[in-house]
């Protein structure tokens, strides 16, 4: 389990296949503390490491979530936000995250805000589980939304946010990974929704 708070960012050094398999090695300040069989989230995508050095850790990547991801598209140079999974003695700072892309959004518009930015972010499936002043994962970035619609939806992004995490490097029409609140979603099961 995660709470959507990015420890760091790392660059993807190296992409290797594997029949439909993708191994990813991501070069980040945390991959020396990492260790086989751990869960890390990337961009909000949990994902196993399964080897690393002092520098590096590696990661393989499956069909199901290069399809429903925007890993499919990472190539060296990308950065990634990373987070660790949630230690059982720490604070709950942001949501209950599982690291479980629902599916990709698109960015629609990016707006400066003197001092902070907004970010519209659009899908293709109607939701039913984005409601207003709700959470929602970003590339595994905890927010709250505001102005939702079927759609869409829109985050306000503070400095410490944008200068720590790989938001300030997208731009509109981008693509990013979405998880909705867990509640939200057996709330909406129960519904029928």
């Amino acid at each position: 389990m995660f709470t959507g708070i990015i420890e760091t960012t790392g660059t993807v050094t190296a992409v290797t296949e594997d029949k439909q398999n993708r191994h990813f090695e991501i070069t980040s300040p945390i991959s020396r503390e990492l260790k086989v069989d751990q869960s890390v989230a990337h961009d909000g995508t949990c994902l196993t490491v399964v080897g690393h050095t002092d520098k590096w850790h590696k990661v393989t990547a499956i069909k199901e979530t290069l399809d429903k991801t925007t890993l499919g598209s990472w190539k060296v140079g990308t950065l990634v936000n990373l987070e660790r999974c949630m230690l059982n003695n720490g604070r709950f700072d942001g949501h209950i995250v599982q690291g479980h892309v629902d599916m990709v959004g698109r960015v629609k518009e990016i707006k400066g805000m003197a001092g902070s930015w907004l970010f519209t972010i659009t899908f293709e499936e109607t939701s039913h589980v984005v409601v207003e002043k709700g959470s929602i994962t970003v590339n595994g970035i905890s927010l709250t939304c505001f102005d939702v619609s079927e759609k869409g939806f829109s985050i306000a992004i503070i400095p410490y946010t944008w200068e720590h995490t790989n938001l300030q490097h997208l731009k509109p029409g981008d693509l990013v990974n979405l998880e909705f609140d867990v509640i939200g979603k057996y709330v909406a099961r129960l519904l029928g929704k």
